[in-house]
């Protein structure tokens, strides 16, 4: 009898733990709650720290009106 409730209770464990790997799997590959996440990551981000979030706004930029003027007064 001992036997049959060890061989259970290990069987409920595997099935425990292969919910909660596929539950992981689940989370990993839904991207909506990926990209929620993200966005939550990033504001929090830009709340303790606004400035590099600044910079690299400002550095966008300039690349892409430098690469407009470079495609518009290039000489080809």
């Amino acid at each position: 009898m001992s036997d049959t409730t060890e061989l259970q209770a290990k069987a409920a464990a595997s099935r425990a733990e292969l919910t909660a790997t596929l539950d992981a799997i689940e989370d990993k590959f839904n991207i909506p709650k990926q990209s929620k996440l993200m966005v939550e990551r990033a504001q929090a981000s830009y709340e303790r720290n606004p400035v590099p979030w600044i910079i690299g706004a400002t550095a966008a930029s300039i690349v892409v009106v430098g690469l407009m003027a470079w495609a518009i007064f290039s000489d080809d």
